[in-house]
Parts: C-alpha cells; structure tokens; sequence
C-alpha cells in the first residue's frame, strides 16, 4: 500500500537519491535542495510504499511572486515531481499531485502553475489559458495554471508570475 504524507526529515536522502535517479541530470535534485535552503518550499509530499517501507515518489510545491491588477495572490509551482521506476504507471504521481492540490487548496492557495505536458496536466485541470499573459520567462505553450478555491480564476490583469530564484538557475547549469 501506498501513503502519502508530508515529507519529513527521515525522508531528505531518499528524496535527493529518488530525484537524482529520476533525471537525466541533476538539477531537479539541486532544486528540491536549494528551494529548501532559501525557504522557498511551501509543500513537499513523499509517497511511501508501506510493506517495503520505501519512499517511492515525491512532488514538490514552491512559492512563486504572482500579482493580478496590482495584487499579489498566494501562488506555488509544481516542480519537480519523480515516481521510482518500479512504481510508475501505478497512479503514484497523480496520487501525490492530487493530495497536494487538495492540501494547498485547504490552506488558502490561489493559484498553481506547472510547467510541463499539457496532454498530462490537463488531467488535473491545469490550463494554458489560465497563464496566459501572465509575463514569466516560462511564458508559452508548456505554461500551466490550475485556479484553486473552487476553480475561479481571480479577475483583472495577469501581471506577473515569477518562480522563486531557484528555477533560474536551471538554465544555468
């Protein structure tokens, strides 16, 4: 069986060792890290499978500086999210995308941006639409937001969704 709950400190070195593993490179890992560091990490949830007592999966979710018609809004990416590969295809990864949004939901969370494939995501109900004209250098098709508190997209100019400093980096290694 399979338990998903937030990530505590038992869990930091199958976290790093899962992300590390999960990417071609290891940037997610440095990520998840760094957004530790500068206190940018709003929720990281591990899954666990229970009869091996393995951590399995992990998802994370980040602040992010977003502003609609002047104001800000409480906002997070979603990055980056890793299954270990005999638990994929599972439901593993929706699983813990979903008890995130829900958590995030409960705490009063506006907003969720995601930048990935749309043909996965949209199964959450994340939208280009709802990021669009949002100025991010992430800004285009791969872009995706998720209203929470009932779905409503807060109203007035999109002015701006800024990652925490630690995505800027990515690019850099």
């Amino acid at each position: 069986m399979i338990a998903i709950a937030p990530a505590g400190g038992r869990d930091v070195a199958a976290i790093d060792a899962l992300m590390r593993s999960s990417f071609a490179h290891a940037e997610e890992a440095d990520l998840v890290r760094d957004l530790c560091i500068a206190g940018d990490m709003v929720l990281m949830l591990a899954a666990r499978d229970e009869e091996a007592d393995a951590l399995v999966g992990a998802v994370a979710f980040s602040r992010m500086d977003v502003s609609v018609a002047g104001k800000p809004i409480p906002a997070v990416a979603l990055a980056p999210i890793a299954v270990a590969p005999d638990h994929r295809d599972q439901g593993v990864g929706e699983a813990l995308i979903q008890a995130g949004l829900d958590r995030l939901e409960q705490e009063g969370v506006v907003l969720c941006f995601v930048l990935g494939d749309p043909a996965f995501y949209a199964r959450f109900g994340f939208d280009r639409d709802f990021a669009r004209n949002f100025a991010s250098p992430y800004a285009g098709d791969y872009l995706m937001a998720l209203p929470l508190q009932g779905g409503l997209m807060p109203c007035g100019v999109r002015d701006h969704a800024h990652h925490a400093p630690a995505f800027a980096r990515l690019s850099q290694s």
